[in-house]
């Protein structure tokens, strides 16, 4: 299955201003890294956020947003969000702005 272009498409175009942020494939989508950590990314149809764990307590609690479970393993302080949580250019960058802060805090890989 292969994922959400327009989506990757909406990143790219707010993230190639950011300096030191590459995009990789990974999952059977596409993550965007930070000085070798993963900010954020597109699996299948949705958006994925790495968040510090203050964000990811009051994020969960929104509508269409779960946590990342690959395979029953659930990821610490990552999320999934819906297409319907990411609609707007200014609720995107908020998600992508909160995944770039977390990983700039994590030493470099």
């Amino acid at each position: 299955m292969s994922y959400n272009q327009v989506l990757a498409e909406r990143m790219r175009a707010h993230l190639k201003t950011r300096k030191g942020i590459i995009d990789k494939g990974m999952f059977g989508g596409i993550g965007f890294l930070v000085n070798g950590n993963m900010a954020c990314g597109v699996n299948k149809q949705d958006l994925i956020v790495r968040l510090n764990d203050s964000d990811f307590q009051i994020a969960i609690q929104k509508p269409h947003v779960r946590v990342f479970d690959l395979g029953g393993r659930p990821m610490k302080a990552w999320i999934l969000i819906s297409p319907e949580g990411c609609v707007g250019k200014k609720v995107l960058l908020r998600w992508l702005d909160k995944g770039i802060a977390q990983a700039s805090s994590l030493p470099p890989k």
